[in-house]
């Protein structure tokens, strides 16, 4: 039991108390009730300790303030596309401030154009030390905060995450409010769960090649694919049988990574006679989004694509597993979802032509309405 009050003297609770005063989606319920404590014990007081073992945690500031005009934001625990879209989705309200990046490789080419972030790093040795007046840090994991200790060793820093650590949230409006709650809580909760969204900027030359594919103009997307089995939809083919049996003249453009290129091959071949556009693995993650801004609909899993769809105002027929739509979509998206608690393939055809007939007819209406 001693060891126990001595955790909680160090404030163990911020691994899974949301650190901003409003309520946002989230399974921290559930995540306590599995009885993981332990193991968040421990990696807390190894984030605990190496936070002052680099001296950093007197560097700790709890806001930013106007002064802060020159950050840098340290982001390489997002593991995909989709959660780095979502966890720096916040950085419109750093607008007028000077931010530069550093982030994983693999992230890096979503911000290439971005209208906030100036440059962005992905090696240590680019940064320049000690030019700034601020460092914002995804989280308090080991790793980040090296990184922050080797770039930017005497900068004091803010925390997104922090300590915070393996409950689930929905991670816009965690960005979102906690982003507000450092700049000292300047808009209501009303306000910021309206506002919420991710964002993506496609630069022109991304745009150019988009253009010069010569894609129709109106179609529907279809997102293939998926790096997990339990959100990636098999059943495709039945939906595109369906939806062209009500509109053969209708235009689909298929998307997806290279884990998508069977699928989509597969149903090139099986309709043979229609207007399907195969585009899989054929662009940049930037220029997908591009393509998928210029559809009227994307029907999709949960997944990188679903949420760059998001960043760009397109509406969604989302199928999602695990995670339900209050743990991924936020009230600022157009999105007609369906979820099943364990794999989207428990979703009926018929289920997900309901939600498209659904938003073919938002899509109408709002036509007209131009």
């Amino acid at each position: 039991m001693r060891w126990k009050n001595g955790l909680n003297m160090l404030d163990f609770e911020k691994t899974y108390t949301l650190p901003f005063k409003f309520e946002i989606p989230n399974y921290i319920q559930e995540f306590l009730n599995k009885n993981f404590l332990i193991k968040s014990w421990v990696k807390f007081v190894k984030r605990y300790l190496y936070l002052n073992l680099k001296s950093q945690k007197l560097l700790e500031v709890s806001n930013i303030l106007p002064e802060h005009n020159y950050i840098l934001w340290i982001n390489i625990s997002a593991p995909s596309l989709g959660d780095s879209l979502m966890d720096l989705s916040s950085r419109i309200f750093l607008n007028g401030k000077k931010v530069d990046l550093f982030t994983d490789k693999k992230n890096s080419d979503l911000y290439k154009d971005d209208l906030i972030f100036s440059k962005i790093y992905t090696e240590k040795k680019y940064v320049v030390q000690n030019k700034y007046d601020l460092v914002i840090i995804d989280s308090y994991s080991t790793r980040s905060i090296h990184i922050k200790a080797d770039i930017a060793r005497l900068i004091p820093f803010v925390g997104m995450f922090g300590f915070f650590n393996g409950p689930e949230v929905n991670r816009v409006l965690f960005s979102f409010h906690q982003m507000n709650k450092l700049l000292g809580y300047k808009k209501n909760e009303s306000q910021i769960n309206c506002m919420a969204k991710s964002t993506i900027s496609v630069s022109n030359a991304d745009k150019k090649i988009v253009q010069n594919f010569n894609l129709p103009m109106h179609f529907i997307s279809i997102a293939l694919g998926g790096e997990w089995s339990y959100r990636s939809y098999l059943n495709w083919n039945k939906v595109i049988k369906e939806i062209i049996e009500k509109d053969i003249d209708l235009n689909i453009v298929l998307l997806g990574s290279s884990n998508a290129k069977y699928i989509s091959k597969e149903i090139a071949g099986e309709f043979p006679h229609y207007n399907i556009f195969d585009c899989v693995d054929q662009f940049t993650f930037n220029q997908t989004s591009q393509i998928i801004k210029k559809s009227q609909i994307l029907l999709c899993c949960d997944g990188g694509l679903m949420h760059a769809a998001n960043s760009v105002n397109t509406p969604i027929v989302a199928l999602l597993a695990r995670l339900s739509s209050e743990m991924q979509l936020t009230d600022s998206v157009k999105a007609f979802s369906l979820y099943d608690k364990n794999n989207v393939n428990n979703i009926l055809v018929q289920d997900v032509l309901m939600k498209y007939e659904e938003a073919s007819n938002f899509v109408r209406i709002h036509r007209l309405d131009e």
